[in-house]
């Protein structure tokens, strides 16, 4: 029987992979002449055949990057897999644009910055995607004058 059938007898007995089976050198000629299980296992007993230690992956670069990404790193352009509705589904991203939006049109009238008729407008202006940002909504109320100067209300006549 050749040596690397040996071998593959011994590693079914240990029930390891060929490669964690190591044969000593000087105890070659007796594993040769084993012929059964029970002369292999005699073997294994005699610590002609050794079964080789396990190398496990060191975990300390794991434990860096981990530390590393609670910490909110590594998560540039390159890191990112799939779309970016993936990350944010397009109806989340839509909610938190419009609370915010209509968030800063109730601190405008809170305020006393617009009337409530410019709140009611702006407001469903918001809600139909009329602006962008924030930004935008302020731009608006000041190129259509829509903000009270004076920080009060003025009842319109009529």
């Amino acid at each position: 029987m050749k040596l690397k059938n040996k071998k593959q007898k011994i590693a079914k007995i240990l029930k390891v992979g060929t490669k964690k089976v190591k044969l000593k050198q000087d105890n070659l000629s007796d594993v040769k002449e084993a012929i059964t299980n029970a002369d292999l296992r005699a073997l294994i007993a005699k610590k002609s055949v050794i079964k080789k230690p396990y190398k496990n992956q060191s975990r300390s670069s794991a434990k860096k990057t981990k530390l590393q990404k609670s910490k909110g790193r590594r998560k540039g352009v390159g890191s990112r897999k799939g779309k970016p509705t993936a990350r944010l589904s397009s109806k989340r991203r839509w909610m938190l644009k419009v609370r915010t939006q209509r968030k800063f049109i109730k601190t405008l009238l809170v305020k006393r910055r617009i009337t409530k008729k410019t709140y009611r407008d702006s407001y469903l202006r918001a809600s139909s995607n009329r602006f962008r940002n924030i930004r935008l909504i302020k731009l608006y109320l000041e190129e259509n004058k829509l903000f009270v100067d004076d920080g009060t209300q003025k009842k319109k006549k009529g």
